[in-house]
């Protein structure tokens, strides 16, 4: 029997359970999805989300991130200025130039972000509009005239 492996399903998305975009995004992405750098997807509250993002080396100016309606991309590149004097003996940091993109469901809204420590810490909020909230209809025991409704 075959496992099936939901987790390419929620890498992409934040805030939002619709399975059918979620598959298609899946079968879109295969197994060849980029996972680096490495990045944690948390709730941290009700209707508030944090991306952090393993991104060692990289500095304010190496990145950039870009909101688009229903989208969130991390880009970081880093300028090529080792000095040639230096010689590695080991060299494990990878300094190589990633993009993420992050699909948001509708009113998630990224609030800030911050680097500390080689962390990339993204805060999202679900601030839905006052217009779409659910609300209440109070229900009258006063009888209706159809004749004058119509």
């Amino acid at each position: 029997m075959r496992a099936i492996d939901f987790s390419p399903l929620f890498r992409h998305s934040v805030g939002f359970d619709r399975m059918q975009q979620l598959l298609d995004a899946a079968a879109e992405r295969g197994s060849n999805t980029n996972s680096y750098p490495p990045y944690n997807i948390e709730q941290s509250g009700d209707d508030s989300y944090r991306i952090t993002m393993a991104i060692a080396g990289f500095g304010e100016d190496d990145l950039d991130l870009t909101v688009t309606e229903n989208s969130l991309v991390v880009a970081g590149k880093l300028d090529d200025q080792t000095p040639e004097d230096v010689k590695y003996l080991h060299h494990g940091i990878a300094g190589r130039a990633f993009e993420q993109r992050f699909q948001l469901a509708d009113h998630i809204k990224v609030k800030g972000a911050a680097l500390v420590n080689g962390l990339l810490s993204i805060d999202l909020v679900h601030e839905v509009p006052e217009e779409k909230k659910p609300r209440k209809i109070p229900v009258s025991t006063m009888a209706i005239d159809h004749k004058k409704a119509a």
